[in-house]
């Protein structure tokens, strides 16, 4: 296939809004299932953060920003999105997102500033009004069941991307696309995200030398329902917002008295509960005091999956544990959204825009995806095509495979890390991400994320080393990898050598 229409990767609330907003441009939407199926916009439980109530601002919201991203937030894209929270809201009201009164409160906030809708079904309630809009819109060809393999490249531009679809794989020419497929919590046994998040937009952003940022912070959500599922339900921020506690077996609220106990921001309480977990304790989240019989009403959603597996929140301590939930690092984009590789932008959790800094406050997430997939669509739409010559056929990847990698992560990269666990990471992660086969793409993000974790010797956000456990100020600065870098780091006697599957030159 042949066109020159912008092409975006991803199906969920960043790619769908932007796509939106190109209109009336001709654009083509890639994804994997169909529509809002498999994307983590539609887990999200606990809403869009936004400063609409009477006691709030943008200032208060910045504030709480800043300092849940423990001093590595870019404070003008940060004051640049929040400020866009409002009208936010707006907009996807008027596209029919059906919101609750009132507003929640979750932990890092100060204010009650969350925008929910049906309980806990805030995500999906969205994304139901935004791919309406999409599907209503005669500007959108959406490509279902497609997964893009490779970008394509001509004198370091984008100029294609080859992806595989029902009928086999081909080729889609474009000289801008938007990279939107979302995170990496894939890569982790213990994930609240879908088993596809696996990374692979930044996979083939690296492969196609765009820099990535803010590798080593992956988000651990304190209290994902273990019950030994896979993905992990998620059990939502908000919980704890409507006053429910962390205790342990016997009863203990092992938080009291450490700041603002469960309500502190997600990586100090994900590290209290592993903590607590790794002295052979069960973590449990008691909302029978705090909620009781209005849990049901509150959370449906999550209710529904307690009872699946037999806990009853109402009158039950629910069984918690962290479970990695969301990646703050991502390819690393302007205020306008491009990458480093003229022609590729990215938008939502597969970009780092500095938003979060070290550590995501929560309801961020579904703010950023709205308001930088507008933002990539008004910046595409005044740019012009670079018209390239025809591409020839070529080779397909193999599907990637993450379960070699789920394992390797899980054990050395987790939510406490050192230098010797990084350093075996290295190596397990070393050969596979130089082979041909199928867990060479998340191989290859894997050891760039774990390069980035051995640079950052301190203890910041998300990211935590017990062997560099205090906050260092001369590494409050993003940390950007390409993958040429990554392979020359770790991989000393085999700088000069290529992976068996690099970009593609047309």
């Amino acid at each position: 296939m042949t066109n020159d229409q912008p092409i975006i990767i991803g199906g969920g609330l960043a790619g769908l809004m932007a796509a939106l907003h190109l209109a009336p441009q001709p654009v083509i939407l890639l994804t994997k299932s169909p529509l809002g199926e498999q994307a983590a916009s539609a887990w999200a439980q606990g809403g869009l953060s936004a400063a609409i109530g009477a006691d709030d601002s943008p200032e208060h919201h910045l504030a709480d920003t800043l300092a849940a991203g423990d001093g590595l937030c870019d404070e003008a894209t940060a004051r640049r999105i929040i400020n866009a929270a409002p009208a936010l809201v707006e907009e996807l009201t008027r596209l029919g997102a059906r919101f609750d009164p009132g507003l929640g409160l979750e932990a890092g906030h100060s204010r009650r500033r969350i925008v929910h809708a049906m309980g806990d079904a805030s995500g999906r309630e969205i994304l139901r009004a935004v791919i309406q809009a999409v599907q209503a819109a005669g500007h959108v060809q959406i490509l279902e069941a497609c997964s893009a393999t490779r970008l394509l490249l001509r004198d370091g531009r984008i100029a294609g991307v080859l992806a595989q679809g029902p009928g086999g794989p081909f080729v889609l020419r474009s000289s801008r696309v938007v990279m939107a497929t979302g995170g990496l919590g894939g890569l982790y046994g213990h994930s609240t995200n879908p088993l596809s998040a696996t990374g692979q937009g930044l996979v083939l952003a690296a492969r196609a030398g765009a820099a990535l940022a803010d590798l080593e912070f992956v988000q651990f959500h304190p209290t994902a329902l273990d019950v030994g599922l896979d993905p992990m339900p998620l059990v939502s921020e908000a919980v704890r917002g409507e006053g429910a506690t962390l205790i342990d077996e016997a009863g203990l609220r092992f938080m009291e008295g450490e700041g603002r106990a469960e309500l502190e921001p997600r990586d100090v309480v994900s590290r209290a509960v592993w903590r607590h977990m790794q002295r052979h304790h069960q973590v449990f989240l008691d909302a029978r005091q705090a909620l009781g019989a209005r849990f049901a009403t509150r959370f449906p959603g999550i209710t529904a999956a307690c009872r699946a597996a037999g806990v009853d929140p109402a009158t039950q301590p629910i069984p918690v544990r962290p479970a990695a939930h969301y990646h703050m690092g991502g390819i690393a984009v302007d205020a306008a959204g491009r990458s480093s590789v003229p022609g590729l932008w990215a938008c939502g959790e597969a970009a780092s825009t500095g938003l979060h800094g070290a550590n995501r406050l929560a309801s961020n997430s579904l703010l950023e995806a709205a308001v930088t997939g507008r933002e990539v669509a008004q910046n595409i739409a005044g740019t012009v095509a670079h018209r390239a010559a025809p591409l020839a056929p070529l080779g397909m990847p193999e599907a990637p495979n993450a379960a070699p990698v789920r394992q390797i992560l899980s054990r050395y990269a987790g939510v406490l890390r050192d230098a010797d666990g990084l350093a075996a990471a290295v190596d397990a992660l070393a050969p596979l991400a130089m082979s041909a086969g199928a867990a060479a793409d998340p191989a290859l993000l894997g050891l760039m994320m774990v390069t980035a974790m051995q640079r950052r010797t301190e203890s910041r956000g998300g990211h935590a080393r017990t062997d560099f456990p205090a906050k260092n100020s001369a590494q409050a600065l993003r940390l950007t990898l390409t993958w040429d870098q990554a392979r020359a780091a770790t991989l000393p006697s085999r700088a000069t050598a290529r992976p068996a599957a690099m970009p593609v030159q047309a």
